[in-house]
């Protein structure tokens, strides 16, 4: 969470009543986090936000299920070979590369939700790489364009509305929640002043009062599983709210990246922080200024962390044959680095104009049946020096 928010007609303390014109109450809802302990918000409704009947629903994203085959080797995966989903965001993830902490998912949508989503399973991080359009919720309307970064907490009640257009989405969902890494905030939660971006980088929900879309279908994702419901009214008859938990967009662009005489670490480049893993963002910047500096990454061997790689535009200085989409997984347990020639040519280099999303995980990541079939299987054989022959994709495991 970021900071406290308050919006539109709250009563002068939480817990009292709080007078409508009709000589009723307004109804107070409290969206709490660790049970009562963690971050909450408070929502003023018209309504009764909790007065609402079970019925069947076909709306929801399918769970990830390990591929048969998850072989240890350097992973590429082309996302950009998933087809477009002609269907809503709420249907349209498609999850590839998973473990307990975080599912990594795609979509392609083309049409808004048609119903309210509610994800009790985790909090929510969409990386726009191409596309724009509206996230509405109670707490009110938040446009996000190409290269935002979309943060929903979980158990929010919202709605994604693309605009017209292609879109191309890269989907976290993290079942510990999201969180800005801990060395970014000083002792009262503010932002530090060393932080790589400022309060004012993340843009906050539009509040504009009581909407009524005609929408009265929601979906609750728990368990992996989705139940629907049927709401008597708008779900957006919020008058007011305040708290700090509330969904944000965060620019890409707007990360302030670390330079320094040599090499840094990713964790310089650690964006959002949630349970397992550090999300990270590479943005087009000045590189290490040693005068016998390699800007290239050097090969590692992270021995208690996954590395996936989500590549959006640029010139990658370590990787060749990659472009907008797509995603390598370098797991733990074999030696990872550039590709043949990356090394040595970076040398003299002043700048870089790469654009990525990294997810570094300290449990390992599984694969979709759906992801190994879009797999670029000479990935693996790519980084051995042009004089060494290459197998044959036959020769490779199964």
């Amino acid at each position: 969470m970021l900071d406290r928010l308050a919006r539109g007609n709250i009563p002068p303390k939480h817990h009292v009543k709080h007078p409508n014109p009709e000589g009723g109450l307004f109804w107070e809802e409290c969206l709490t986090r660790r049970g009562f302990d963690g971050p909450y918000s408070i929502l003023y409704h018209q309504h009764a936000p909790h007065q609402h009947r079970s019925q069947p629903t076909t709306q929801g994203w399918p769970a990830p299920k390990m591929a048969k085959n998850n072989a240890l080797r350097k992973h590429h995966i082309r996302t950009q070979n998933l087809k477009p989903d002609a269907g809503a965001p709420v249907n349209a993830r498609r999850p590839l590369v998973f473990n307990e902490d975080v599912v990594v998912s795609v979509l392609r949508p083309s049409i808004p939700d048609p119903v309210y989503v509610s994800n009790v399973d985790g909090d929510e991080l969409i990386f726009i790489l191409q596309g724009s359009g509206l996230m509405r919720s109670p707490f009110g309307d938040l446009r996000f364009k190409q290269h935002d970064y979309v943060w929903i907490p979980k158990g929010i009640l919202y709605r994604l509305i693309p605009d017209s257009g292609p879109q191309y989405w890269l989907s976290m969902e993290c079942p510990g929640g999201v969180n800005i890494p801990q060395q970014w905030r000083n002792e009262s939660g503010q932002l530090r002043m060393n932080a790589p971006y400022c309060h004012r980088d993340f843009k906050r929900p539009e509040f504009r009062g009581p909407l009524d879309e005609g929408i009265r279908d929601l979906v609750v994702k728990r368990g992996g599983q989705f139940a629907g419901f049927q709401l008597p009214e708008s779900p957006l008859d919020v008058i007011g709210w305040d708290g700090s938990v509330y969904p944000i967009v965060f620019p890409i662009h707007c990360f302030q990246p670390r330079v320094g005489q040599i090499h840094l670490p990713p964790d310089a480049h650690g964006t959002f922080s949630t349970r397992g893993a550090l999300i990270c963002s590479f943005v087009p910047r000045k590189v290490d200024f040693h005068d016998q500096a390699i800007p290239c990454p050097y090969p590692h061997s992270s021995v208690d962390c996954d590395e996936l790689l989500f590549y959006c535009t640029g010139d990658f200085t370590s990787r060749k044959g990659v472009g907008p989409g797509s995603l390598s997984v370098h797991p733990a347990g074999i030696p990872h680095g550039p590709h043949p020639g990356a090394y040595a040519n970076s040398v003299g280099s002043r700048d870089t104009e790469e654009l990525a999303v990294m997810i570094d995980t300290f449990r390992p990541l599984h694969f979709t049946e759906e992801a190994l079939g879009l797999e670029d299987l000479d990935y693996m054989e790519s980084f051995l020096p042009s004089s060494v022959p290459a197998l044959k994709t036959s020769q490779l495991p199964a």
